[in-house]
């Protein structure tokens, strides 16, 4: 394993996840879901700028010119940066109160796969939709419990997808015309004493780059042969997210999170819900972006 410096930029979310880089904005962008925070880190300043939203704001994702899409609690959100304009797009599983979205990411042809998640953790109650341009939305995966990390081989033939609780990343194949998934077999099966798989991105070399939660690191792992190759290992055990970006596309932003954390433990590790940035040997890809009419 080798050893990897990182820069912390503290933010202190309670739960900071879903970090993307925006290449027309040069910025990284991430949210603190249960305090309804956008955080923009603009390159090279580093400088952080947030906008507040009323609810959970899980996901945030590239749209055309200055918007992004925004997954607030079961609504899909148009958000402007600039003028600060929001448009709601459409709600999903209106009739489950409780549940909110989790993790999101735009597939190679621009639709938004987004999972769904009960806020009490409730077993199975969740699932994974892919909305299309039109935003027709179709369920694609049900009985999840906490639909998380996503990510798609180069190719376009393969999608990678973790239900956390079940320790395991899935692989699928796809059809990126038609946008349909099929399960072919577990690529990776994660040990418990090493944490939970949350959110992840892949390499131009086609390793996944998993966010563990409870493992205090992102763990690089080969979806091909289930082999751990390396990890990050950072000063906070709640890692849940991590994304390639900066203008190589060799910088991995990682957010982490205080939930679930005594106050000993948050004194233990204060820089728990800070972002960490670390410069990797390798590139990731540029985001997708989501096209919606």
């Amino acid at each position: 394993m080798k050893t990897y410096n990182y820069t912390a930029f503290p933010c202190q979310c309670f739960l900071g996840e879903g970090p993307i880089w925006i290449k027309k904005h040069q910025s990284f962008f991430w949210v603190d879901i249960e305090n309804g925070t956008l955080f923009k880190m603009a390159f090279p300043s580093k400088e952080l700028k947030t906008f507040k939203f009323p609810g959970r704001l899980a996901v945030a994702l590239e749209g055309k010119g200055n918007e992004l899409i925004l997954g607030l609690d079961r609504s899909l959100i148009r958000f402007d940066l600039q003028t600060g304009k929001q448009e709601k797009l459409l709600e999903i599983e209106q009739d489950f109160q409780l549940h909110r979205f989790n993790d999101g990411k735009v597939d190679p042809k621009g639709r938004i796969w987004i999972g769904t998640l009960s806020t009490l953790f409730t077993e199975g109650a969740g699932s994974l939709y892919r909305i299309s341009e039109d935003l027709t939305v179709d369920k694609k995966l049900e009985d999840l419990t906490i639909s998380n990390g996503m990510a798609w081989t180069e190719d376009q033939s393969t999608f990678y997808f973790i239900d956390s609780p079940t320790q395991k990343v899935q692989e699928f194949g796809f059809d990126a015309v038609s946008g349909e998934i099929s399960f072919k077999r577990i690529a990776i099966d994660v040990p418990k004493e090493i944490g939970t798989p949350d959110g992840m991105c892949i390499d131009q070399e086609g390793m996944l780059w998993i966010a563990h939660y409870g493992g205090s690191g992102v763990y690089r792992w080969n979806p091909k042969t289930g082999e751990l190759l390396d990890k990050i290992e950072l000063p906070v055990p709640h890692i849940t997210s991590c994304a390639f970006g900066g203008p190589n596309l060799d910088q991995l932003l990682i957010t982490t999170a205080q939930e679930n954390l005594s106050p000993d433990q948050l004194s233990q590790f204060p820089q728990s819900g800070d972002v960490f940035l670390v410069q990797v040997k390798i590139r990731g890809f540029e985001t997708n972006v989501g096209k919606i009419d």
